[in-house]
């Protein structure tokens, strides 16, 4: 604790960060609830003086357009199948991990390699491993020059070349894509966390189970995953988060039309919705706001209940 007569020194020391925190984060925020209610916002217009209505219509016209509720079966999708998955392999790799002793450092370093990487680059050679090189898939008379690397791996075991990401591709395909991206992008983050945590455990816990005669499945449920539940708790809930924020990943594959050439906003995102409605040839401040507050207010929504079943579940 600082002493009440130096605690004027500790605000001096903080007023930099808290200035920065102001203008950066706090007013922006305020800023956006403020635009959201603003009917017909334009910055430049307001500037001169122009007066907007304060209603609700930014959040309606958002609800009523067309691609919105596309765009939010696409997050909510991405999320539901990728956060589980990634949750479960990060949790195997860091068991696996934290038993390897010999090369444990080296592993670490290789897994752990994709979270330092530009998303967008990784997003560019994931497309060029699944694309599939040559003519238009599926058009007669014209022949592909080559079906792709992934087509190729699987054409090993007799199986025929997909059209994953091309003009053509269906929803399904194109999903699956995207779901094997972002769950090998996000377990370096998950794997770091939960080695931590494995690597904090009470080694007592393993030794009472192994002269009990535990089998290893056991041990891994009933003592592994308790003894872990906060990580896993964290890893789940900040991965929710960061799947309801999924842009970049969609844009380094697709492109900026998110989605096959022939389909373009196929697989759209909440996050680029809003981007949609900044960067259009005529951009709406007050409906790109008013999507991100519902954005904020579903990930507000999933957050809590992960925290109230995390009450239950969780082993502290």
């Amino acid at each position: 604790m600082v002493e009440s007569r130096h605690q004027w020194k500790a605000w001096i020391y903080l007023a930099p960060a808290i200035v920065l925190l102001l203008i950066f984060t706090v007013y922006p925020i305020f800023n956006t609830i403020r635009i959201s209610f603003l009917e017909g916002y334009n910055p430049l217009e307001a500037m001169n003086g122009t007066k907007y209505a304060f209603n609700l219509q930014n959040f309606a016209k958002v609800l009523k357009y067309k691609n919105f509720f596309k765009c939010l079966k696409n997050t909510l999708l991405l999320c539901v199948i990728t956060v589980p998955v990634s949750t479960l392999l990060a949790l195997l790799i860091a068991v696996c991990l934290n038993s390897i002793k010999p090369l444990s450092r080296l592993l670490q370093t290789i897994f752990f390699l994709p979270y330092v990487t530009n998303s967008i680059a990784i997003g560019m050679v994931f497309a060029a491993m699944f694309n599939m090189v040559g003519s238009a898939y599926g058009t007669p008379n014209q022949i592909i020059t080559t079906a792709g690397i992934i087509n190729n791996i699987i054409g090993v075991f007799g199986l025929g070349p997909v059209n994953w990401i091309n003009s053509g591709s269906t929803y399904l395909a194109n999903m699956t894509v995207m779901v094997i991206y972002i769950v090998w992008n996000a377990l370096p983050f998950k794997i770091l966390i939960l080695l931590g945590g494995l690597q904090s455990v009470n080694k007592q816990y393993y030794d009472a189970a192994k002269v009990d005669g535990t089998s290893r499945a056991r041990v891994f449920w009933r003592i592994t995953v308790p003894l872990l539940s906060p990580m896993i708790a964290y890893v789940v809930i900040t991965g929710f988060i960061g799947g309801f924020k999924e842009y970049s990943s969609i844009v380094g594959i697709f492109g900026e039309k998110m989605g096959p050439a022939d389909d373009a906003g196929r697989l759209n995102t909440m996050v680029g919705f809003i981007y949609n409605e900044l960067y259009s040839s005529t951009p709406n401040y007050g409906r790109a706001s008013a999507a991100a507050l519902i954005l904020f207010g579903i990930i507000l929504i999933v957050t809590l209940l992960n925290l109230y079943v995390s009450k239950k579940r969780v082993h502290y």
